[in-house]
């Protein structure tokens, strides 16, 4: 058996949407650059401007969505603002076999599943505004949300908050680069945490050394 059970690291990051944490996520891996994987995301919402295809997420239809569900394909999915989203096992899987950190940008019900599903290799971070007047500032600043659709994120926003203490990490993002370099921290210390290795045989090997 290795001392290492595997390889890579999952860092999952969620947060309110408007919290930055996709912007952050993204930028943080590119500065990685090999080291790094960022797990895209299959969802049923509509594209938004700017947004494209296999880059920002694989955007299908309900009909696929669903049937993928039943083949078993997402490591984890969920409903959000009445659109589905999920995660596929193999492209995770994959990319923890090379030794990357895999950047899961994913909300509270992700985290939950990851968790339960890689419990011994998953670090996560929470990403959040400093206040709601912020949160509620970034979402304005989009023009793609309505009055309505604002005050149902602030709702969500709330539930989320009270998951908070399932995180290993709060990242409050009221200054991006500062933010960024917190996270990137977390990333890379997510590739030693103790719970990755098999210690007992590490130990055994380490007497072994002459």
């Amino acid at each position: 058996m290795e001392c290492m059970k595997v390889k890579g690291s999952i860092l999952v990051i969620s947060g309110p949407s408007g919290s930055g944490k996709t912007s952050l996520a993204r930028e943080v891996c590119n500065e990685l650059k090999d080291l790094a994987y960022f797990s895209i995301s299959t969802t049923t919402r509509p594209i938004r401007d700017g947004e494209r295809d296999g880059v920002d997420y694989f955007f299908v239809s309900k009909e696929e969505f669903l049937k993928d569900v039943e083949e078993g394909y997402f490591l984890e999915w969920a409903e959000v603002h009445g659109n589905f989203y999920g995660t596929s096992k193999k492209q995770i899987n994959e990319a923890l076999n090379k030794g990357k950190i895999v950047f899961l940008d994913i909300d509270v019900q992700g985290h939950e599943a990851v968790r339960k599903a890689y419990p011994n290799i998953v670090t996560s971070v929470f990403v959040t505004t400093k206040d709601k007047k912020t949160l509620i500032e970034r979402l304005k600043k989009r023009e793609t949300e309505t009055d309505e659709s604002i005050k149902v994120r602030m709702i969500n926003a709330l539930h989320e908050m009270k998951k908070i203490p399932q995180y290993d990490y709060l990242l409050i993002n009221d200054d991006f680069n500062s933010s960024k370099e917190k996270l990137k921290s977390c990333a890379i210390a997510s590739l030693i945490k103790t719970s990755k290795y098999n210690i007992e045989n590490f130990i055994e090997k380490w007497k072994g050394i002459e």
